[in-house]
């Protein structure tokens, strides 16, 4: 650290310096610019490190950290390749952490239990993911298999694609969710014309589409519950 940056951080009280204050009140006790001022540990000379920190979040928002690429953060003044690294491995870990499975698998008794499960993944998500929810015959997911990303229509989600994964875990039913990037989780003709092909060719198949559920912004919609399927 140069005598410049040591100087600005100094200018900040001890209890108020975001290590010094992690130590004494804990992670939890920080705020959101604290806690990214600590993974970027340096400002620049003429912006202490809580300051840039406070600017990014402005910027981006903490949601759009969570989608950015290194190469991409970097491009901001004081914000240098191993920094940005270093903050979206951060994120990615806490990402990651919010998705993982509790030991035993979770079922999937109703439209909330998909949207509670897929909303921390999928909620802010800059493109369409589209992702099966694959049960056993006592609702248990098997497993998550992202079936496309991007754009949703019936080129790129293909029922072979879907019952595929289906098949291949034994699956004896599906919940399909999806996101819609703008927040809005209200369904499109695209969305509803999709759906009535894949619950038909579940029902060849003997794979039934229990749900399909879109994930906005905080807030779902289920075909199920609207009566669409």
């Amino acid at each position: 650290m140069t005598v410049d940056k040591q100087l600005m951080m100094k200018e900040l009280p001890e209890t108020e310096r975001p290590r010094e204050k992690m130590l004494a009140k804990g992670a939890k006790a920080l705020s959101n610019a604290e806690l990214l001022a600590i993974l970027l540990r340096t400002g620049t000379k003429n912006m202490p490190v809580n300051r840039l920190a406070e600017q990014l979040l402005v910027k981006y928002e903490l949601s759009g950290l969570g989608s950015i690429s290194p190469q991409e953060l970097s491009k901001t003044a004081g914000i240098g390749l191993v920094k940005a690294v270093t903050v979206v491995a951060a994120i990615e870990l806490g990402c990651r952490l919010s998705r993982k499975e509790p030991a035993e698998r979770p079922v999937i008794r109703n439209p909330r239990d998909a949207a509670d499960l897929m909303m921390p993944e999928l909620r802010y998500q800059t493109k369409e993911h589209f992702v099966a929810l694959l049960l056993s015959t006592k609702n248990h997911v098997i497993a998550r298999a992202i079936i496309s990303v991007g754009s949703l229509n019936a080129s790129i989600v293909h029922p072979r694609e879907l019952f595929r994964e289906a098949i291949s875990y034994s699956a004896a039913s599906v919940v399909l969710v999806h996101n819609h990037p703008s927040g809005d989780p209200t369904p499109s003709r695209e969305d509803i014309a999709l759906t009535k092909q894949l619950v038909e060719a579940g029902t060849v198949l003997n794979i039934s589409v229990l749900d399909h559920v879109i994930i906005g912004d905080g807030k779902y919609v289920s075909f199920k519950e609207k009566g669409i399927i």
